[in-house]
């Protein structure tokens, strides 16, 4: 999300927070569906493995456990680091219109 965000900036060149929000919602509507598609296959190709209780599920529920929550961090991510990324080029914005 952070590279399509960069090169939407670099392309766009935004000089207000309107543009600057525009850049931003025009490169997540490139990366959101992908980046979803692949945490949401990831999740649940996960479901089995940690739902099942057969032989071999204490060893691979705890190796599980980790992914499963590093795919959701994923999916939080997701939406904070556009708002984060818009915030900082805002603020930066600002600073530079109050040098002026």
């Amino acid at each position: 999300m952070a590279t399509y965000l960069t090169q939407t900036f670099s392309k766009n060149s935004p000089t207000t927070k309107k543009e600057i929000r525009a850049s931003v919602i025009e490169a997540g509507e490139k990366r959101i569906r992908p980046c979803l598609m692949t945490t949401a296959t990831t999740l649940l190709a996960l479901l089995p493995v940690l739902t099942s209780t057969g032989r071999g599920s204490d060893i691979m529920i705890p190796m599980a456990i980790p992914s499963f929550g590093g795919m959701l961090i994923a999916l939080i991510t997701l939406f904070v680091v556009p708002v984060l990324f818009s915030w900082k080029k805002e603020i930066s914005l600002k600073n530079v219109n109050n040098e002026k």
